[in-house]
């Protein structure tokens, strides 16, 4: 008898389960999202429960049936043969999920489920079974997506996952089924049929060491456990499954003897002490080996002397363990040892942060996604050279050597912008600025330099560049950066940019909550790298600060929009009588009044007020004689009542803002909407002069369009 069956799995093995199911003997597989469908018959179900690596539970179908409403669904379930398939004095638990359904509360519909279960042997054996949630005899899946329902047996009964070594856990670890995965995808049964050995540098709790010995010595991940959904099923098959048993003892019985050298190390020594007793649960106690040791050179860890195998770790990655500031130094440090001590190696790192990707200094030959959970991850592999090979060196004429044409030209370039704009930049006293904006079209990216710190930017493809070339793009960059910058790899911070809209501009990025100290001219300032998509300081508004920092002298300013309060604390230093600043923001505020005490200023004499700052200016009175105003070009944040467009609505925000001008006063707009047309017509009641072209610095000036700049007065109250 053949029966219809869906094998779940976490997202994005799919395709590894499609390919691990047939080799199991499935048929008429259909790949859908977390999961593959297919037909077998008892014995291929029996062996996906017991050797499949990859999934999460295999459901055997029990019957489908159309779902529009609660007692459709109580009328099927009654009407199906339960007492075909368990005792009444059997246990049995009902799980369900709903997905776009007209039933909108599955722990309601499992208990539907349960009434029309129990209801149906109570009015034919006048006795109902038992619910057991945790243990029962019969796990009952039912799936209802729209209108179409599913009812399925679990044969796995607990979760594939749990193989039953599992005893102890640390921090974060990977599920077995997903660390079987990345194995088999870093191509570890291949590289262990040729005798390579294999070594995880941070083990944990030993999860992808036990599961790599599983797959070396063939052993079947269903014979540690003891018990299967299947195994209270009235039509379960004990005679078959105790063959099928007995046949997985005898491989991993025969395969034994040819296990590779297989080690994992870690500096915590707990967590060395929870795989050890993992080790011994799974068997394995004297086929693995676990020892406290931090990252060290592989003379190390392979005494005997291995000269080829597989890398393969799972490093803490900001999301769960530590911040990323420290992360970066290991992740350069496990490039390090790779290139140093691993030549001739595979190797394979997971990793949700492409930042922390980088900082490891190696390219990937290629990367595949996987989700962690719901982190997505890329495992990112590599093959060592036999030869120890520098990313980046330079040649007798001083130029760089890259591994890529492209690489290479990306390298001269900056170093012709470095040149140049490094010898303005010490002449002016700057050392923020811009060395390259996307000078090449295909190496669209902004780099940054903060004080010995890179802040790299890459702006997103258009849709005609495929993902891969631009991502092995962006690895062209890294490469080069960290020797035609000078600056060591961990100091580079990178950032995929897109076009942002409303509040996503301000959406922190990051948890670090690390701020570097930077001047400019006399300003003290503060940024941030890594939290969110700007830095807390607009560079090519560098030039607009001076100015509002000469202009203010014994004058009241008021920056609208304030951000992080750069402006504000220019206008203070060039001897402004009073300074108001105003931004919606409650962190970007905070960020502002700790530039300002960082340069000396605090007080009643320096405001800092929280509030929309359209709505502000409609309720003020008094004047100030200098105001700057730099709103965003689109904003629909949840604390405003409205949207703000500034193109739509710059017209009102400057009339009501020159209602608190002074007479004499100056008024400075700034926008950054590239598309941006001043509507000078429908403001008579002032003088504007565009200043665009003196607010643009140096480091700016390829990208003329990268801001709009105007000075404005009261057409009646002076020049």
């Amino acid at each position: 008898m053949r029966y219809d069956l869906f094998a779940s799995v976490p997202k994005g093995v799919e395709s590894q389960l499609l390919k691990e199911l047939k080799s199991l003997g499935a048929e008429k597989m259909r790949k859908v999202r977390a999961g593959v469908s297919f037909q077998a018959d008892l014995e291929t179900a029996y062996r996906c429960c017991l050797w499949s690596r990859l999934a999460s539970r295999i459901l055997l179908q029990l019957q489908l049936f159309r779902v529009s409403d609660e007692e459709m669904l109580y009328r099927a379930c009654y009407d199906f043969p339960w007492e075909e398939h368990f005792e009444v004095g059997q246990t049995f638990a009902v799980d369900a999920t709903l997905v776009a359904s007209p039933l909108t509360h599955s722990h309601y519909v499992a208990l539907k489920i349960k009434d029309a279960i129990v209801d149906r042997f109570r009015d034919r054996c006048g006795e109902r079974p038992s619910i057991d949630t945790r243990n029962p005899d019969i796990r009952i899946n039912f799936h209802l997506r729209r209108q179409q329902g599913s009812l399925a047996l679990d044969l796995s009964g607990d979760s594939l996952h749990r193989r039953g070594y599992r005893q102890q856990t640390g921090e974060a670890p990977l599920k077995e089924n997903l660390a079987a995965a990345i194995l088999l995808d870093a191509d570890w049964t291949a590289i262990a049929d040729k005798g390579g050995a294999f070594c995880d540098p941070m083990c944990g709790s030993g999860t992808l060491v036990i599961e790599a010995a599983l797959l070396a010595g063939d052993v079947a991940p269903g014979l540690l456990r003891d018990r299967f959904g299947f195994m209270g099923w009235k039509q379960h098959d004990p005679g078959l499954w105790a063959r099928l048993v007995a046949e997985a003892e005898s491989r991993r019985e025969a395969a034994q003897a040819r296990v590779p050298r297989i080690v994992g190390y870690d500096a915590d020594g707990l967590a060395v002490r929870n795989a050890l007793v993992n080790a011994a649960a799974a068997g394995l106690d004297k086929v693995v080996h676990f020892e406290k040791k931090a990252l060290e050179s592989k003379q190390d860890y392979f005494p005997t002397g291995e000269t080829n195998g597989l890398v393969l770790s799972n490093p803490p990655y900001g999301e769960r363990l530590g911040e990323r500031k420290r992360l970066r130094s290991l992740y350069t440090r496990i490039g390090e040892r790779l290139q140093t001590d691993f030549t001739g190696w595979h190797a394979a790192i997971l990793t949700s942060d492409q930042q922390l990707g980088f900082a490891i200094g190696l390219r990937p030959e290629r990367s595949t996604q996987f989700f962690n959970g719901a982190l997505e991850c890329q495992l990112l592999h590599f093959t060592i050279p036999l030869e120890q090979v520098a990313p980046v060196s330079k040649g007798g004429d001083d130029r760089p050597i890259a591994s890529t044409a492209g690489a290479e030209m990306f390298a001269n370039r900056l170093r012709k912008n470095c040149k140049r704009l490094g010898k303005w930049a010490r002449k002016n006293g700057i050392s923020c600025y811009r060395v390259y904006d996307a000078d090449m079209p295909e190496y669209a990216v902004a780099v940054d330099l903060y004080d010995g710190w890179v802040h790299l930017q890459e702006y997103a493809p258009p849709s005609t560049i495929d993902e891969a070339d631009a991502r092995r793009r962006l690895e062209d960059i890294i490469e080069v950066l960290p020797e035609v910058l000078s600056v060591p790899r961990e100091q580079i911070v990178v950032k995929v940019r897109q076009r942002q809209r409303g509040s996503d501009q301000y959406r922190r990025q990051g948890k670090e909550g690390e701020f570097l100290e930077v001047a400019e001219g006399e300003a003290k300032l503060l940024v941030n790298l890594t939290d969110y998509l700007d830095t807390g300081l607009f560079l090519d508004h560098r030039p607009v600060r001076q100015m509002i920092g000469e202009m203010a002298r014994d004058r009241r300013f008021l920056n609208l929009f304030a951000y992080t309060g750069s402006a504000t604390v220019h206008a203070a230093l060039g001897g402004a009588l009073e300074t108001t600043s105003v931004d919606m923001s409650n962190t970007y505020l905070d960020w502002a009044r700790r530039n300002l005490e960082l340069n000396g200023f605090s007080g009643e004499h320096h405001r800092l007020i929280q509030a929309d700052c359209v709505e502000w200016l409609q309720q003020q009175e008094g004047e100030y004689d200098l105001i700057f105003i730099d709103p965003p070009t689109f904003s629909n944040s949840k604390r405003m009542e409205e949207t703000f467009d500034v193109q739509r609505d710059h017209v009102s925000l400057l009339s009501a803002a020159m209602r608190l001008l002074s007479k004499g006063g100056d008024l400075v707009f700034s926008t950054n909407s590239r598309r941006f047309r001043f509507d000078s017509d429908a403001l008579p009641q002032a003088v504007m002069k565009d200043i665009t072209a003196r607010s643009i610095p140096e480091d700016f000036k390829r990208n003329q369009r990268i801001h709009h700049c105007f000075l404005l007065r009261h057409a009646a109250k002076g020049k």
